[in-house]
């Protein structure tokens, strides 16, 4: 399925010289049949964009084409344009860092922005995390206020991902901060993806006449819209199976009866699913016919076509090339990605100042 023009996009990797993966794999344990699947096109030899940076987790795009970038432990914000320019425009108050997963996750541009110069963020606090929105007049943040709180946090499990849809309404990923009975509680705003208006009401449609939207999810962290419209979700499982789930309202996404596929009457089951040493997903983006997916422990970028509500063989690019691989986000205008690593946290396995932002161009 190829992406119409106005939605194509592109993608972010660093490093001349990357080899692709082996070729097409199967995911073990998935029971969807996706027929067969023409790869439209492919992610091609990566470029930098910007290095030096420490825990890039959110990236939001602004009407200039510029992006706007969080880093989570630093709790600061930045401009960067494609040419690789990099400024700070300011630090979010009133977060803390749980010594883990929580701090200053996503940011998102308001679709208005031109009018109101609205930006959200979701970050950790000291009573939980919460979602707040600043005004960004090109140069700084101001005025910080908080739409939404109530949100548990734990050092780990804390969601982060947020998003306006083409609905115009804020979407938001929210972990079960390891107490995975709240996945299930739909009274609870943990292990859930939370549908808003700019405000943090309910938007109008919500099944449960609240923000919740879909619940029985473990830790998210990633969601994007097709070309259709159709809502996908990539979530971190916990020893077994992690999840390419596509979203519709209402329906219970199984944790934590259910990790992976399963016969439990009243679980919606993922679309794929991947052994969690092999994903560990966060962000995920769509471009051109596919689903890319960032993975975390599995550091891989994914790639999964989609027709209508299937989705076809997974491919892996880039394995233990780049280490973990933390945001994608497709490109407004182009046929690429952006790209991002989050080696500098606490997996070891990086120093503050050595992530990278990437750039693949789709081939």
């Amino acid at each position: 399925m190829a992406l119409a023009s106005a939605l194509a996009i592109g993608l972010l990797i660093s490093a001349p010289g990357t080899s692709h993966g082996a070729g097409p794999r199967d995911v073990a344990g998935t029971r969807h049949a996706a027929g067969t699947h023409h790869l439209a096109s492919e992610p091609g030899s990566p470029r930098t964009v910007s290095t030096g940076w420490s825990v890039p987790w959110g990236l939001s795009w602004l009407p200039d084409g510029s992006a706007l970038l969080t880093e989570r432990d630093a709790f600061k914000v930045y401009t960067l344009t494609r040419d690789g320019t990099k400024r700070q425009v300011g630090e979010v108050p009133n977060v803390v860092t749980t010594s883990g997963e929580g701090g200053l996750l996503s940011i998102a541009v308001s679709p208005s922005w031109n009018a109101d110069h609205y930006v959200y963020v979701m970050h950790t606090a000291a009573e939980g995390n919460r979602i707040a929105r600043m005004t960004f007049d090109g140069s700084a943040l101001a005025d910080y206020k908080v739409v939404v709180d109530g949100i548990r946090k734990n050092t780990y499990h804390n969601g982060g991902r947020i998003k306006f849809g083409p609905d115009g309404y804020l979407y938001a990923t929210t972990g079960d901060a390891r107490t995975p009975d709240l996945a299930q509680d739909r009274t609870s705003l943990n292990g859930k993806i939370l549908r808003m208006t700019p405000e943090g009401k309910p938007a109008p449609g919500n099944p449960f006449h609240s923000l919740v939207y879909s619940y029985g999810h473990r830790n998210p962290q990633g969601i994007t819209w097709d070309a259709q419209g159709r809502l996908w979700e990539g979530e971190l499982g916990d020893q077994t199976y992690d999840e390419l789930n596509l979203i519709e309202p209402g329906k219970n996404y199984g944790w934590p009866r259910c990790e992976g596929s399963c016969s439990t009457s009243g679980m919606t089951d993922p679309k794929r699913q991947w052994p969690v040493a092999e994903a560990s997903p966060s962000a995920v983006a769509y471009a051109d016919g596919a689903i890319y997916m960032a993975a975390l422990r599995g550091e891989r970028l994914w790639r999964i076509p989609v027709d209508g509500a299937s989705a076809g063989t997974p491919k892996a690019y880039y394995a233990h090339t780049y280490g973990r691989l933390r945001t994608v986000e497709s490109v407004p205008g182009t046929k690429s990605l952006w790209l991002t690593t989050t080696n500098a946290d606490n997996s070891g396995e990086g120093e503050p100042g050595s992530d990278t932002v990437f750039q693949i161009d789709l081939t």
